[in-house]
Parts: structure tokens; sequence; C-alpha cells
């Protein structure tokens, strides 16, 4: 196993970081490094911008558009943007529905649906989840009928999807639906393409412990579905489904922002005097040691991509440790900030806000650094769960990984 990058990796790495830091909108920047709100406008605005690039598809192959980078080049891009201040770009679109359509569309499926993820202009959402089926997905039951008409066949979805990030912005969704009842549970599935301004489709706001609008619920109430939007085979969604969350808990590891936080944390602990107390700093220096650790992971599995060889799977491991450092450094940051970061402040979160002036200038010293970090520390709850918990992971992982 070979951890050191190559000159030509180097070279690679310095020429993202010139066009990054050129081209990343500096307001984006600021809000992204002291956790303040982005708004579908900050997001979408650097998708774009990649998107002209030709890097939204940062891991795509040539033949769709993408760079063609190889596992390396697209750890030092994802290392650069988040070092730079760049905002985590919204996986669903590029990250997630992407390959699948790569993988099992169809080319009318590809002409017709890539462009668009590439360009940052459709803006996707995932349909996975349910009440009662989230780490047990395959019990799902969202229902989708197919019609036969003289005007074409359609699917006929009822049902509800939950916890759907961002779907508030969404144009489009990517579900599973059940769409047979014979058999095992994961052999009725199918992967559904759905029109998010269709009638029947209501996006309803679930309100966070942050209190912010993050997740929704979706309802789909009789929606009509082109039968050309089933990607693959009728009841073969699981298969797909299970190439799409390889990705997406890889991604969750997200290594590279938990090193731009790490060095928020430094930043916090600064202002607030304890770089000099041994005690705090210690415990700096574990949360570091863990982060070196979880990259030295993901350097072993591009490693092994670069060599041929194939690693364990190891995306469950990713997730479960990369999940619990995003818990740990937020508890140091609130630990950091003590009574200033305490309160939990909404108005906070949006940029120019004037802390100096809360309570008549009494909280003063805690707008810049402390008081968003208990925005931040409430919504990493959630890291342990999302993706599939902790818990059901490390049931995976005994059984795939250890034997």
């Amino acid at each position: 196993m070979d951890l050191n990058f190559t000159d030509a990796e180097l070279a690679f790495r310095a020429e993202v970081r010139d066009w990054v830091r050129a081209h990343l909108p500096a307001d984006i920047a600021h809000k992204v490094r002291h956790d303040l709100r982005l708004n579908k406008d900050d997001l979408q605005r650097w998708a774009k911008i990649l998107g002209a690039k030709g890097w939204h598809g940062w891991a795509w192959p040539t033949q769709f558009g993408g760079p063609g980078w190889n596992a390396i080049q697209r750890h030092l891009f994802e290392e650069e943007c988040a070092l730079a201040g760049a905002p985590r770009i919204v996986p669903f679109g590029p990250v997630m529905v992407a390959p699948v359509i790569m993988a099992f569309g169809t080319p009318e499926q590809q002409q017709r649906f890539l462009p668009g993820i590439m360009s940052g202009e459709v803006w996707w959402s995932q349909g996975y989840s349910e009440p009662g089926s989230g780490s047990d997905l395959a019990s799902l039951k969202c229902r989708a009928e197919l019609k036969r008409g003289v005007r074409g066949n359609k699917y006929i979805v009822n049902g509800q999807k939950t916890w759907t990030t961002l779907g508030q912005y969404g144009d489009w969704i990517f579900c599973l639906v059940r769409t047979s009842s014979d058999g095992k549970p994961q052999t009725g599935i199918s992967f559904l393409l759905i029109d998010m301004k269709a009638p029947g489709v209501t996006v309803k706001p679930i309100i966070m412990l942050d209190g912010e609008h993050e997740v929704n619920e979706v309802w789909f109430d009789n929606v009509e579905v082109p039968a050309e939007n089933l990607i693959g085979e009728e009841n073969k969604g699981w298969t797909y489904a299970k190439h799409l969350l390889s990705h997406e808990r890889t991604n969750i590891a997200d290594v590279n922002r938990a090193k731009r936080e790490l060095e928020r944390l430094k930043r916090i602990a600064a202002a607030e005097g304890l770089m000099d107390d041994a005690r705090f700093r210690d415990q700096i220096a574990l949360c570091e040691v863990d982060v070196v650790a979880l990259e030295m992971m993901v350097l072993r599995v591009l490693s092994g991509e670069r060599t041929g060889k194939q690693p364990l799977d190891v995306a469950g491991l990713l997730k479960i440790r990369g999940s619990e450092l995003q818990q740990r450094y937020t508890e140091l940051m609130m630990l950091a900030g003590g009574p200033l970061a305490l309160p939990h402040i909404l108005d906070a979160m949006e940029a120019g806000w004037q802390g100096d002036q809360w309570l008549g200038g009494a909280w003063l010293g805690g707008a810049s650094h402390a008081i968003p970090v208990t925005g931040t520390y409430l919504n990493v709850r959630k890291t342990t769960i999302y993706g599939g918990s902790n818990e059901v992971q490390r049931n995976i992982v005994a059984q795939t990984v250890l034997g």
C-alpha cells in the first residue's frame, strides 16, 4: 500500500487548488467556514460554476461528459474544495442517481437526464426512507402499479417518503417503489424517476432539532409516472439501490469536511484561550489523530483501486467512523465555546448578523465564532442515524467483513 502522492498527482492538486480558489465566490466560502446558513442559490450557484467547467460530475467517466479522473484525483479534488471553503456538493444528482443511470439506464435516459445533472441546472432528491422503513429499507410500502393505455403505459404511485433532504428544492426525485409483493421483500422493488412538479406530489417540511428546514415528507397521491422513467427492469430495483448506497455511505465519511472543521475547532479554541489548556489540547490532538486515521482508511481504498487490488468492502466502516467523528468535533466546539455557545439563535446563522447587538451588547465576543456552534451541534446528531444507522452498519460489517 503506497500512500504517497506522485509528482503528477501533486501537480494535479495544485491545478485544482488554483482553479477552485479563483472561482469559488467569497461570500459562499465565508458562510461555509463559519457554518452559516446556505440557501438554494448558494448551493446551486457553486454547482453551476463546477458544471460549466465539467467538474460537477467530477467522478464521471469521459463517455458521459465527466473529466475521467481516477480515484486519487477525485479524492484530491474533494479535499481542495473542502479546504477552500466550498460547500459540499449536493450528492443526490451527481453522486447517487447519475451512477445508477449510467450503469443501468437506457441510452435515451442517459441523454435525457445526465446533462442537467452535470450542469447543476436540475436538482435531484432521494426517495428511499419511509416511516418504519429506514435501515430496514426493504420493508418499504410506497407502491407503483403499472397501467397500460393507448397513450402509453404509466405507473400510478401512492405512498410516502420521509427524511427527504432538501426536497423542498427538488425538480426530480429517484424513488424505490414496490411493484410486487411476491417472494422476498427485496425482489418486488423498482427504481423510478419522478417529476416532483407532477400533480399529486406534495412536499411537507420537517423542522429539525436545530430549527432548520432541511428534511421533508414527500407524499404521492395517484401520481402518474411514464413507464419510460423506470430504470432497468421492474422488480430489480434492490440491485440498483445497493449500487447507489455504496456511493452514499462512502460519501458520508466526508473526511475532507472533517479536516476543515478541525481547523474551525482550533480557531474557536484559540479565541477562547483554550490552546493553553493541556487537557483541551489533548482532546483536539485525539480528534486530529482520528481524522488522520479516517483519511488513511480512505486512502487505503483508493490505493487498492489504483493498484487493481480489490479492498474489503469498508463502506460501512467509513460511515461509522466518519459520522462519529463529526459528532466528536462538534462536542469539542461546544465545550470550547462554553456559555457563549449555549444560546441557539436561528438569526445567528445568517451572514451579517450583528451578534454584538444581541441583549443590548451583553453577549460580546460570542457572535463571530461561538454562537453558531449550537446549530452545528444539534444538526450533527443525525449523522449516526442516516444512511443506515451505525448499529445496523456494525451488524453488516460483522457479517461481510469479519465473517
